[in-house]
């Protein structure tokens, strides 16, 4: 049977669906029985779903104020 830490450490890997079959139901009896996992797992999966959603596109303008801010950071100390 898995840990937890297995578990985690195979997260990315069950939601992408690339385990091999042993491995996959080896995850799937874990996630029977831990509710912290299948916690962790469910917090995995609204976490993936956020990341899709959001732009691919970078703002140059998020780049710029970040650089202003580092700067002002530096001038302050």
């Amino acid at each position: 049977m898995l840990s937890c830490k297995e578990l985690v450490a195979n997260s990315s890997d069950y939601l992408d669906k690339r385990l091999s079959l042993s491995r996959g139901l080896e995850v799937r009896l874990h996630l029977t029985i831990c509710v912290n996992c299948r916690r962790f797992i469910k917090q995995m999966k609204i976490s993936q779903a956020v990341y899709r959603k959001m732009p691919q596109t970078q703002d140059e303008g998020l780049d710029s104020l970040a650089q202003k801010l580092a700067d002002a950071h530096r001038a302050d100390q």
